[in-house]
C-alpha cells in the first residue's frame, strides 16, 4: 500500500509534493553561499561590522509555488526533478563598530552583489551575537571593583560565572546598546543558576565593552549550598529497576529525506534551521487518498516570539523580561541532538549553519532530528457486540511522525516538536525543562519568611522566582490554497421545545471574521471551534474543506495594560489572532526586540484592522505557562508540555485512515500477532 501511494505521489504533483532530486528554494544557505556572502560584503562594505543575523530572503509565495509545480520527469529513474531554481538571496543585519548603527544589507547571490543596503531607524536592537555575550561574561574579572567584592565575600574567582542578560526598556530614554551581568558561584556543582551571588551586578555597553555602571548592594546573604544542586549521574531509590525500552523498526524508518524535504506515508514538507526561529517547517501537504493528489495545508509555521517576564518587580530582577528569540534566537542557542537519548534509535539528523559575527559559518551537527513515534496510541478503534454471533474489534495503532528540535536559552531548554499524523492533523509542542531562575535568601524554611519573596522557598537560602512562559507561533495556513478565511464555530445554549421532556441544548452559529479586530480571541471565554476555511473549495456534502485550531488550556497575560513589559510583548495579551499575509510581518514582538518600545509586532500590525475574509491569512496562536515553581523543579524541572493541534474539519469526504495501511507492530525484532 505504502509502495502504491508513492508511486501515485508521483503523478499528482501539487504545490510541495514533488521528490526533489535537488535544492528547493527554502534550503538554508549552505557553508559556500556564507564563505560567497562575506567575500562579497567584505569586498564592497569591508570587514568593520558584525554580522547579528543572517537568514535566507525567500522568494516571494508565488514563485515558490510556481516553482514547485513547474516540475519534468526524469523517465530513467521515475523521480521528478526541479527547474532552475529562483534567485538566491541572503540577508544581512549587522552591527557597524565604527558607528554604532544598524544596518540591513541584502546580497544577490546569483549575480556576486549587494542589490540593497539601508540603516535601520527606530527603537530596538538586532539579535545579540554569542561572541559579544561571550566577551560581556568576561568583562566582570578585569574590573577591580569586581575582583573586591569577590574577596570580600570570601568567594574564589575562578569558581564564578557570569551570565549577560537582556534589560528591557522602562519608559528611559536610552542611546547605547546594553546588558546587565549577574554572577554565579560553582564551587562543587555545575548547576550555577542554583549558586547566586546577591547584590552584584554590571551594566555593560555592547558596543564599546565597558562597564557603564557598576552596583554592589552588599547584603550578609547566605550563599546556597551547592549540595543537592547537581543534576548529573542516577542514584536509584526506586523499588523496581526500569527496563530497556525503545521502539524496533527492522526495516528501518518509514520516512525519505532528500535535502530538506522530508515525504512520510501520506505527508511531504520541507525542513529548515533558522538561527532565530531554531525548526521552520513549510510546504506542508498531505495526501488525499479518495481524490488521488496531494492536498495544501501549511506553507510556512515555526515560533516567532517567547516572552518570559518574571514577577519580582526589585531593582535587580524587575527588568527580567525576555523575549527570547529577538534577544537572543533559538536557533542561535541550539545544540547538537544526542542520539538515542534526545531522540530515539531510529531518528535521522540535519545539520544546521550559523554565521558567527565574523561572518564565517559554523555548522551545529544534528540540530534537527527526524523520527517516527509510537506510544501505544490509538488513532481509532471500535468493538461492535451487535452482529448475531460475532464481536467486530478494529484497531489502528498511532504511529506519527516528528520533527525535532532543542533550544537551550540560557537557563531553560525548549524541545520544540513538529508532529504529523497519518489523519492529517498537524500536533506543535513545545516542552520547558532545565534549571529555573532562583535567589539567595536568609530563609531555610518557610516559617522564617515573614516578607514577600516572590517565589517559592525549594531548598535552603533558595527561592525560584514565579514567573511566565508565552510562547507565539506562525502559521501561514494554506487550506487547499491561498485564500481561507477564519471561522468561530460558537456553541449557544438554546432553550428546547417538544415532547422530549428536554428543556436546552446548544446550537452551532458560524461567525465568519471579516476584519482583523474580530479574529482576535481569548481563550476560555466562550465555546467556540476556531476553523480556518477555505470557502472556495467544499466536500461533496457542500461544507467548506478546513482546518481547526485545537487548543489546550492555556495561561494568558496577567500584567497591566501599562507596564512597559506588557507594551514590549502585547501579542501576548490574547491567544489567538488572524492577520492578511505579508511577508515582512513575521516576528510578534517586531522585527528588533532588544530593548524595544512596543511600536513594531503583531498588536501594531493589526490595528489597521485590515481585511482576512477569502484572504492568505497568517493564524497566530500563544501557548502561554504561568509558573509557581515547586520543590519538584529543584534542582532540575521536569518537561513541562503545552501545544495545540490543527486538524482536519471536512477536510477529508471521509476517515483518511481507512485508505492507508497500518503500521506492523513488532515485539523484538519479529512482528507482533
Amino acid at each position: 500500500m505504502a509502495a502504491a501511494l508513492l508511486a501515485l505521489s508521483l503523478f499528482f504533483v501539487q504545490y510541495c509534493i514533488l521528490i526533489s532530486g535537488g535544492p528547493h528554494p527554502l534550503d538554508p544557505l549552505t557553508v559556500s553561499e556564507i564563505n560567497h556572502l562575506k567575500r562579497i560584503i567584505d569586498s564592497s562594505a569591508g570587514s568593520n561590522f558584525s554580522y547579528n543575523y543572517v537568514e535566507l530572503v525567500e522568494p516571494d509565495k508565488e514563485t515558490v509555488l510556481r516553482w514547485l509545480s513547474s516540475t519534468t520527469e526524469d523517465d530513467a529513474s521515475g523521480r521528478t526533478s526541479s527547474k532552475s531554481l529562483p534567485p538566491r538571496r541572503a540577508r544581512v543585519i549587522t552591527r557597524l563598530n565604527t558607528t554604532t548603527t544598524t544596518r540591513q544589507v541584502i546580497v544577490n547571490l546569483n549575480a556576486g552583489r549587494i542589490s540593497k543596503e539601508s540603516t535601520v531607524h527606530g527603537h530596538g536592537y538586532p539579535v545579540h551575537t554569542s561572541e559579544e555575550l561571550q566577551r560581556a561574561a568576561d568583562l566582570p574579572f578585569g574590573d577591580a571593583r569586581f575582583k573586591d567584592s569577590v574577596r570580600r565575600r570570601g568567594l574564589r574567582l575562578d569558581e564564578v560565572a557570569c551570565l549577560p542578560l537582556s534589560v528591557g526598556w522602562f519608559g528611559e530614554k536610552r542611546s547605547k546598546r546594553i546588558v546587565r551581568d549577574i554572577c554565579c558561584y560553582r564551587n562543587g556543582t555545575v548547576n550555577i543558576y542554583a549558586r547566586p551571588i546577591e547584590g552584584i551586578s554590571l551594566l555593560i555597553d555592547l558596543d564599546t565593552m565597558k562597564v557603564m555602571d557598576y552596583v554592589d548592594r552588599f547584603q550578609a546573604m547566605p550563599l546556597p549550598g551547592a549540595e543537592g544542586t547537581d543534576y548529573r549521574g542516577v542514584k536509584s531509590d526506586a523499588p523496581r529497576k526500569p527496563k530497556p525500552i525503545g521502539l524496533v523498526q527492522p526495516d528501518g524508518p518509514s520516512f525519505l529525506i532528500d535535502g530538506h524535504t522530508i515525504e512520510w506515508v501520506n505527508w511531504v514538507l520541507h525542513a529548515r534551521f533558522d538561527a532565530r526561529a531554531g525548526l521552520v517547517i513549510s510546504t506542508a501537504s498531505v495526501y488525499d487518498p479518495e481524490k488521488g493528489k496531494y492536498r495544501r495545508v501549511l506553507y510556512q509555521g515555526h515560533a516567532s516570539e517567547t516572552f518570559v517576564p518574571y514577577m519580582d518587580p526589585s531593582l535587580d530582577w524587575g527588568y527580567r523580561t525576555f523575549l527570547d528569540l529577538g534577544d537572543f534566537g533559538f536557533g542561535k542557542w541550539a545544540y547538537s541532538l544526542q542520539p538515542n537519548v534526545d531522540c530515539p534509535p531510529a531518528a535521522a539528523y540535519m545539520d544546521g549553519t550559523l554565521v558567527g559575527a565574523d561572518g564565517r559559518p559554523v555548522v551545529v551537527p544534528n540540530v534537527l532530528c527526524v523520527f517516527e513515534r509510537y506510544a501505544g496510541d490509538v488513532s481509532w478503534r471500535h468493538t461492535e457486540l451487535l452482529i448475531p454471533n460475532r464481536v467486530i474489534r478494529e484497531v489502528r495503532p498511532e504511529v506519527t511522525l516528528v520533527i525535532r528540535m532543542v533550544a537551550s536559552v540560557g537557563n531553560y531548554d525548549y524541545i520544540q516538536d513538529w508532529e504529523f499524523k497519518q489523519s492529517g492533523s498537524i500536533k506543535v509542542g513545545v516542552s520547558l525543562t532545565g534549571i529555573m531562575e532562583m535567589k539567595g535568601v536568609p530563609f531555610t524554611t518557610t516559617e522564617q519568611i515573614r516578607e514577600e519573596v516572590y517565589g517559592t522557598l525549594v531548598a535552603p537560602n533558595t527561592v525560584a522566582v514565579n514567573h511566565d512562559h508565552f510562547i507565539s507561533y506562525y502559521l501561514d495556513v494554506d487550506i487547499d490554497g491561498e485564500h481561507n478565511s477564519f471561522v468561530k464555530a460558537k456553541m449557544e445554549t438554546a432553550r428546547a421545545e417538544g415532547e422530549s421532556g428536554r428543556r436546552s441544548f446548544w446550537r452551532v452559529v458560524r461567525e465568519t471574521a471579516k476584519r482583523e479586530g474580530d479574529a482576535r480571541m481569548r481563550l476560555g471565554s466562550e465555546a467556540a471551534d476556531l476553523v480556518v476555511v477555505n470557502p472556495n473549495k467544499k466536500t461533496e456534502r457542500g461544507n467548506p474543506v478546513g482546518y481547526r485550531l485545537l487548543t489546550a488550556p492555556s495561561a494568558t497575560s496577567l500584567l497591566s495594560d501599562d507596564d512597559y513589559p506588557q507594551i514590549r510583548a502585547g501579542f501576548c495579551k490574547y491567544h489567538v489572532w488572524v492577520s492578511p499575509y505579508e511577508a515582512s510581518e513575521r516576528w510578534a514582538a517586531g522585527e528588533f526586540t532588544d530593548m524595544s518600545h512596543g511600536d513594531d509586532g503583531l498588536p501594531i500590525w493589526t490595528r489597521k484592522n485590515r481585511s482576512i475574509e477569502n484572504k492568505d491569512i497568517v493564524l497566530w496562536h500563544t501557548v502561554g505557562f504561568h509558573h509557581i515553581p515547586y520543590q519538584e523543579d529543584f534542582p532540575v524541572m521536569p518537561s513541562l508540555h503545552g501545544g495545540f493541534e490543527l486538524r482536519p474539519s471536512n477536510f477529508f469526504e471521509s476517515n483518511p485512515l481507512l485508505h492507508l495501511e497500518p503500521s506492523k507492530l513488532v515485539r523484538g525484532c519479529k512482528a507482533a500477532t
